[in-house]
């Protein structure tokens, strides 16, 4: 079977307790109802759920969401630290890659959807981030920047399409909504392309707008 793993890497610090860290805990139930209960998808995708403060912690490792009755919830509080959460990533990622094909499965470049409200405590991130994009496994990354984060940061952790916050458009509940929404119709839409090529591709089907959000280049300097 083809299999499209789907990574949500998600800030804990203590800059999210609040009104930001409730509006995703309230939208991961939709997320799983709208997977789990849609046979084609299930079947073609797997979901893991990683959050990171001072430490990254997986919350769900890798699963079919049918095979669970909800997802974990995030809590708030500590640092944000992106080092640690791109070296748990990897490690993740490499193990739940093994595992799927040692089942026999065909598995697909992993995507990753990142989010974060502010600015990486500490100073050696890139480096596990370097790790990260350059090994056999690299993901797909679409970042997602709210409140304190740089659109230069956001923009950097990207390697597919990346979207920051419109200033004072939305509030921050409001921008997770639609993050949330756009991950979830991500995860659909792309399980769809697979079972409608029948073939060795798929099309990753992620917004190119999402409301409350701008796209920001990859391309800039």
């Amino acid at each position: 079977m083809q299999i499209l793993p789907f990574y949500l890497l998600c800030d804990e610090s203590g800059s999210m307790i609040g009104e930001s860290i409730d509006a995703i805990n309230r939208a991961l139930p939709d997320l799983h109802h709208e997977i789990s209960t849609n046979p084609t998808v299930a079947d073609k995708t797997r979901f893991c759920l990683i959050g990171f403060s001072d430490t990254a912690t997986v919350l769900q490792p890798l699963v079919d969401l049918s095979d669970i009755d909800e997802v974990p919830a995030l809590a708030a509080g500590g640092l944000t630290s992106y080092g640690d959460a791109f070296r748990t990533l990897l490690r993740c990622v490499e193990a739940d890659v093994a595992a799927l094909k040692a089942e026999g499965h065909e598995v697909y470049r992993p995507v990753v959807f990142f989010l974060s409200d502010g600015i990486p405590t500490d100073e050696d991130w890139e480096q596990a981030y370097k790790e990260l994009t350059e090994s056999r496994f690299c993901p797909k990354i679409i970042s997602f920047g709210i409140g304190e984060a740089q659109e230069a940061t956001i923009a950097h952790v990207a390697n597919f399409r990346a979207f920051m916050q419109k200033d004072s458009a939305v509030s921050p509940a409001q921008a997770l909504r639609e993050f949330a929404s756009s991950l979830t119709r991500s995860i659909v839409r792309s399980a769809g392309s697979i079972a409608a090529d029948g073939g060795d591709g798929f099309t990753l089907a992620v917004d190119d707008t999402v409301p409350g959000f701008s796209t920001v280049s990859l391309d800039k300097l």
